[in-house]
């Protein structure tokens, strides 16, 4: 039987990802639009969380106006493949974690977020590895020759997105607990708030702007 939570989380899935895909595909001004609304729907839940600390709502205010802004950057800039390949290994990196956690159980990741444990951060690793690399193979068009060229590196860089995803995750439940917040939001019947369901993403925009697109410079004509 699926319990309550899990089919609100899959009936919100099935309304959510069509809706995000179109807009990531569309790009130009309907992805900025579709970027803004989420930017303050983001904005008022860290405003939530962090009443009464000034600075640190200024600095999460910047973080995630520079993180929509690297977000928009790849989409537009180094184009759609290589975008949807970032998504997708940030999508299944949260569903390897959710799926392999509660089959498995077993021990606690961290006190930060209690639900977390080593099964779900070894499913979380597992599973976006697998889904990124059947997307370069069957899906990417070009992305493609970046698995033929250096599979290795395609690899470690499924990984590496995969980490910094669980890294904000685990960030944005420890200012969730210091807040004494369940979820950062109720919009999202089952996910919570859009802090809780874009936690790893708005990390991974970032340092994949900071950190991959200097490595993949040269060959950004196969990425596009």
């Amino acid at each position: 039987m699926i319990n309550n939570e899990l089919q609100k989380r899959i009936l919100s899935s099935i309304f959510l990802v069509p809706i995000s895909f179109f807009f990531i595909i569309q790009g130009s001004l309907a992805f900025i639009f579709f970027l803004s609304l989420i930017f303050l729907a983001t904005s008022l839940e860290w405003f939530k969380m962090t009443k009464n600390k000034d600075l640190l709502r200024i600095f999460g205010l910047f973080f995630l106006f520079f993180s929509f802004f690297t977000t928009v950057y790849i989409r537009q800039y180094i184009g759609l493949n290589f975008f949807l390949f970032v998504i997708i290994v940030c999508i299944f990196t949260d569903i390897g974690g959710y799926i392999f956690g509660k089959i498995f159980k077993g021990p606690k990741l961290t006190k930060v977020s209690p639900k977390k444990t080593y099964s779900g951060l070894i499913g979380s690793f597992f599973i976006s590895l697998f889904f990124g690399l059947i997307y370069i193979k069957y899906l990417g068009q070009k992305s493609r020759i970046l698995l033929e060229t250096d599979p290795i590196f395609m690899i470690l860089l499924i990984l590496f997105i995969s980490l910094v995803s669980q890294i904000g995750d685990l960030i944005i439940s420890y200012f969730k607990r210091k807040a004494k917040l369940k979820d950062t939001g109720k919009i999202l019947p089952g996910h919570g708030g859009f802090l809780d369901r874009i936690d790893g993403i708005i990390f991974v925009m970032p340092t994949t702007y900071f950190c991959v697109l200097p490595i993949l410079i040269n060959k950004l004509d196969l990425i596009k």
